[in-house]
């Protein structure tokens, strides 16, 4: 069986128009974001996609996201799995702070570390080796299953906790995985085979 798993970062939050370290906080979507996610609906919508299986994080903005993409799919009345293991990345005493506002404080080299290090936390937070500690056994766990059965999985979840899920399904180094950017709202599709192999690569 060959199962279809989608991967969407959710739309523009209103920090991240602010230049702003989100991680756990919950600001919502804005304009933009909204209509990021609903342009994510249309173009699966397009390509005849219609995802089966709904999982994402305990956070407002993935959750709108998804909320939106069902809305333009025509989709209702399904049942959404809602995970912290999906979360984004906790930023932890950077979470709230004004990206130049941390550089200022403890200079630009050391925020640079803790946002693109694999296993460097800044403090109080995780690293995206400690996001993929916890993202990483929830996806063999609950969604991989599901892709082996046949399923079209969308998974709506954060920059972090995704980018965690593409290393270990393209089967890529700490080093490449960091240098990977995943856009706000923007899918990415993965055809998986048994073992959770992948088949290929889509982008719409």
């Amino acid at each position: 069986m060959t199962g279809t798993l989608i991967l969407v970062r959710h739309g523009q939050s209103a920090w991240n128009l602010e230049n702003l370290f989100t991680g756990w906080r919950n600001p919502d979507l804005t304009e933009q974001g909204i209509g990021e996610a609903r342009a994510t609906g249309k173009a699966l919508k397009s390509a005849g996609i219609v995802p089966t299986t709904f999982y994402t994080s305990a956070l407002r903005r993935a959750q709108h996201t998804l909320d939106l993409i069902l809305e333009e799919l025509g989709i209702a009345n399904v049942t959404i799995t809602r995970n912290i293991a999906l979360n984004e990345r906790d930023y932890g005493d950077l979470s709230g702070l004004n990206k130049d506002d941390a550089r200022a404080k403890w200079g630009e080299e050391q925020v640079l570390v803790w946002r693109r290090s694999y296993d460097v936390p800044p403090p109080g937070g995780e690293s995206l080796k400690d996001t993929a500690a916890r993202t990483l056994p929830y996806y063999e766990a609950e969604i991989l299953p599901r892709l082996e059965a046949g399923e079209t999985v969308l998974v709506a979840a954060h920059g972090n906790s995704l980018r965690a899920l593409v290393m270990a399904i393209e089967g890529l180094t700490p080093d490449e995985i960091l240098k990977r950017e995943i856009a706000t709202g923007e899918p990415t599709l993965y055809r998986i085979g048994p073992n959770g192999k992948l088949i290929e690569r889509v982008t719409l």
